[in-house]
């Protein structure tokens, strides 16, 4: 079939598995947009495109729905400016291994005498000479389409390198002419000519972290990431309770263990750190903080994952003394199978253990709903806000997306996929987009985005707040605005906390005063909204808007103060 270059990628990105295009579209789009028109009209199946108001939602969501299907997505922009945008979606797709293929436009090269050359002055004014460098280091692989019949094979390639281990980003460039090409493609609906590669664990290595974690005394597992999957996530509950292992989520970005599981230890690596022999570290970045928390120098240490060394990053010195790589639920599923063999010559360290674990657990749990419920007030606090949010959730299943919001500690949450938090990259305006991505997957689960008013503001809500009324996303949003930079004045606390900053009436570069109402934002796209500012009123409020949620199956935002 002749075709041009335009509809052909976006014919190939269905075949590949691509169900969604986010897409912000411009001047360099003409051939993208008779491309759908023309393969839709030729009854070629496509991806669904969806106008995307601003990039940075673009990406959001890409990445919210990768969480919540495990699919890799598109997102196509405009040329550099388009680009631009994209960026900081990109730097948190790549610390969180997400996998995204990503598009822009490239200005065209030509200025006369082809179809596509230019015809405006932004052709000009958005030339670069290195356009992807607004990307390349984000991205794993990069390229830019010199000719219409590379279309299935750069399409292929593309997808294959962003979903082998360790997955991420990839980006292409699209030159306008080069879309506009037609030729002849033989079959743009064969299977992808290219599997993307997966890691395996290396046996001999296997073999000696299953020995080490078999004859601990005191073993310790720090989870950061999740589990891999449902599976997993049940794997790892199994290995902590048969075998009495500690389960520490320090910073966690996706919940790896059930909240009220006896082997949960909270988030704290302290003092269950200070006391291991023997440290499991599943996919984290940062499992620990080295100026803090001191592992024993005879401790030795696994780590495991699909990059457990996180080459990416310059500078990350945590020891390795065994380093697993694989996809985290297969690696459990392995170490599982290997210590079942050595149960009965551990059990009388195991029963030695459990007793002091599980106290410190119970304890540990206690003080966090104790503290929580002290926190009820007008302003309230945040785990005070986590706590009546898990009782509001109940028994549902749901996801809960916190950025700078709602902390994990309070919450009750017993299911795999069931807790997000913001990438260790700290690109701020996630949450929000990623919240929608994650219900254009499953419209009937309820998806929660949690918070600060800096990253509310950061996630652009009015192109959020657009999409969520377009496309009849019931997503429930809490901003929590306690009118500042909260995470700003808690690092410098941290540095200084007896300088000048801490005594200053008013800390330097943190406030947001005067902050907007937030309702008024979402009331534009007909929103429900509520402001609730005592803590005793919060309860009955959440229970408000989730019920119009399943009732009306439209998106809800609450604003609440809480404390500084």
């Amino acid at each position: 079939m002749k075709l041009t270059a335009g509809g052909a990628l976006l014919a190939r990105l269905k075949a590949v598995g691509v169900d969604y295009i986010f897409a912000n579209s411009g001047t360099d789009f003409p051939p993208i947009i008779e491309g759908l028109a023309e393969a839709s009209a030729k009854d070629l199946d496509l991806p669904e495109a969806l106008v995307m108001p601003h990039e940075a939602a673009a990406m959001g969501m890409a990445h919210g729905y990768y969480l919540a299907t495990g699919k890799a997505q598109a997102v196509m922009a405009h040329t550099n400016v388009g680009l631009a945008n994209c960026a900081i979606g990109a730097i948190n797709a790549a610390a969180e291994q997400v996998p995204i293929l990503l598009f822009s436009g490239r200005t065209p090269t030509t200025e006369q005498g082809r179809l596509g050359s230019r015809t405006v002055p932004i052709g000009w004014g958005q030339e670069m000479r290195d356009q992807t460098a607004l990307v390349r280091e984000a991205c794993k692989w990069d390229y830019e389409l010199r000719f219409p019949e590379q279309v299935p094979a750069i399409v292929d390639r593309a997808y294959a390198v962003a979903n082998s281990t360790p997955p991420g980003p990839v980006y292409v460039s699209l030159p306008r002419e080069t879309l506009c090409e037609a030729v002849a493609y033989p079959d743009l609906a064969a299977p992808p000519s290219v599997a993307p590669a997966k890691a395996a664990v290396d046996p001999a290595a296997l073999a000696y972290a299953i020995d080490l974690l078999a004859k601990a005394e005191r073993p310790l597992i720090v989870a950061q990431r999740g589990c891999g999957s449902a599976a997993g996530f049940e794997l790892l509950a199994e290995i902590a309770e048969d075998w009495a292992i500690p389960v520490v989520q320090y910073w966690a970005i996706q919940l790896a263990i059930a909240s009220d599981h006896p082997m949960s230890a909270g988030m704290n690596p302290s003092p269950y750190i200070e006391e291991a022999d023997v440290i499991l570290v599943i996919d984290c970045l940062a499992p620990w903080s080295p100026e803090i928390h001191k592992p024993r120098d005879d401790a030795r240490i696994i780590h495991l994952g699909r990059d457990p060394l996180y080459g990416r990053f310059p500078v990350r010195h945590f020891a390795s003394h065994v380093s697993l790589v694989s996809d985290v639920a297969d690696g459990l599923a392995a170490l599982a199978n290997g210590l079942g063999p050595y149960r009965k010559e551990a059990n009388a360290r195991i029963a030695a253990r459990r007793p002091i674990i599980s106290a410190r657990v119970k304890e540990t749990r206690a003080q966090v709903i104790d503290g929580a419920r002290a926190g009820a007030g007008a302003p309230m606090t945040k785990d005070y806000v986590s706590l009546c949010l898990s009782e509001a959730l109940g028994e549902r299943d749901a996801a809960v997306l916190s950025e700078l919001g709602c902390p994990l500690a309070p919450l009750t949450l017993s299911h795999a996929n069931s807790w997000y938090q913001e990438p260790h990259s700290g690109g701020l305006g996630w949450a929000f987009p990623a919240a929608l991505g994650m219900s254009l997957a499953n419209r009937d689960r309820l998806v929660v985005a949690t918070m600060g008013d800096g990253s509310y503001i950061f996630s652009n809500g009015p192109a959020c707040h657009q999409i969520a009324e377009a496309l009849d996303l019931p997503v429930l949003i809490l901003v929590l605005n306690n009118s500042e930079w909260g995470a700003v004045r808690q690092s410098v606390l941290g540095i200084y906390p007896d300088g000048f900053a801490a005594k200053a009436n008013s800390m330097p570069l943190t406030s947001l005063k005067p902050t907007p109402d937030f309702t008024k934002i979402a009331e534009a796209s007909r929103a429900w909204t509520a402001l609730v500012s005592d803590g005793e009123e919060l309860p009955q409020v959440l229970a408000r808007a989730i019920e119009h949620i399943e009732t009306k199956r439209t998106h809800a935002l609450v604003e609440i103060r809480i404390r500084p």
